[in-house]
């Protein structure tokens, strides 16, 4: 499987360019699974202050998504873009194999002023593909301990979370590998995979995008919290082989954090 890093825009026959490339990338080197970035079509915002335009927007079964099914052919793929549908536009994720949509997720959570630019989702819920019974997620989503079990408690093996997740906005570090909000995403990606014993990957956008600079580190994490690949601050592909099923038997044989679960205790925390 493998995670991706790498900078997408508003140019959507430059972005499928890419798009084809990284997945032939992939298919190169064994990849079963491939995850690129929320805006991998069309590109993300260009700031986060509420007035910057929204990315170009398709449906689910417009010709944009089938483009993309059919590069992905025997891979299975996921990619964010920005989805129309009834008169609204949300940030979304799609999972696609060569026969089509396998699933799909629309980001629930909204940092800062993105809701002045996209609807929200109402729910997250895992559905079975080639390599497993998978659950999306997009960036801020990682934030809330939530999305991901319940994700977890629907039985997703594997985790992907998409994002365009940038530098700090306020006294950013000069060197993005020590960046405070680049601190925050591996520890969000290390935390969900571990507390759901689950194997987590993790896409990000990469570069600078208008006034944003993205913190890159593709990884992908084992149920255990331990990252496997990285691609560090700069744009790249971290891949990683594992058995799934072996991976989480042996994460959960002795202390499965699902299993052993006291829901009475904790109720009132979910409302």
């Amino acid at each position: 499987m493998a995670a991706v890093a790498a900078n997408f825009d508003r140019d959507l026959e430059a972005d499928f360019v890419r798009v084809e490339q990284l997945i032939n990338q992939a298919r190169a080197a064994g990849v079963k699974l491939l995850a690129l970035p929320e805006g991998a079509l069309g590109g993300y915002l260009l700031s986060l202050d509420g007035t910057a335009e929204p990315p170009p927007a398709f449906t689910t079964v417009g010709p944009e998504i089938a483009r993309l099914a059919k590069l992905a052919g025997d891979l299975v793929v996921t990619a964010g873009y920005a989805e129309a549908v009834d008169g609204l536009i949300y940030n979304s994720a799609v999972c696609v194999t060569g026969d089509g949509v396998l699933g799909h997720h629309r980001k629930v959570h909204q940092p800062l002023h993105e809701d002045a630019h996209f609807a929200a989702g109402d729910r997250f819920e895992a559905f079975d593909t080639p390599v497993g019974r998978l659950g999306m997620m997009i960036c801020y989503d990682k934030a809330f301990p939530e999305a991901a079990r319940t994700l977890a408690l629907d039985g997703a093996q594997i985790i992907v979370c998409v994002s365009a997740w940038p530098g700090a906005r306020t006294n950013p570090d000069p060197d993005l590998a020590k960046d405070r909000w680049k601190r925050r995403f591996d520890l969000f990606d290390r935390a969900r995979a571990l507390e759901n014993q689950v194997v987590w990957v993790s896409a990000n956008q990469s570069g600078t995008f208008g006034s944003l600079r993205f913190v890159a580190s593709a990884k992908v994490v084992d149920p255990g919290g331990e990252v496997l690949a990285d691609t560090g601050v700069v744009e790249g592909m971290a891949i990683a082989e594992l058995d799934v099923e072996q991976a989480l038997e042996l994460a959960r044989r002795s202390m499965g954090h699902l299993r052993d679960r006291r829901p009475e205790a904790y109720e009132l925390a979910w409302v």
